[in-house]
């Protein structure tokens, strides 16, 4: 058996992996643009997405550096309105399934 360091094996780390795509298939990804505020963003994933001021900061960072990231997992239908508000409100966003590696 191979471990990671953490005292959990790596077969026990995939087995999580699989555990949490299964309870959240469903990402909504907000992707970089040069059209909305910082400001905009963080506003819009508290008011839509249910975030705290912080993570809605620490998202939209995430987000300007890598160009992309996963601001909200779950179920498609719990996601699908969260991510056409964030469209309506001129946020580039996708609702993709997720994948397990």
């Amino acid at each position: 058996m191979i471990y990671t360091g953490t005292g959990v094996s790596v077969q026990e780390e995939v087995e999580t992996l699989v555990e949490t795509a299964e309870q959240f298939p469903f990402s909504i990804i907000v992707w970089n643009d040069d059209f909305n505020t910082f400001d905009w963003v963080i506003q819009s994933l508290i008011e839509v997405c249910g975030h705290t001021a912080e993570q809605a900061e620490q998202c939209a960072l995430i987000i300007h550096h890598n160009g992309k990231y996963a601001v909200k997992k779950g179920a498609f239908d719990d996601l699908k309105p969260m991510c056409e508000a964030l469209l309506d409100r001129g946020i580039s966003a996708t609702l993709e399934e997720t994948v397990v590696p």
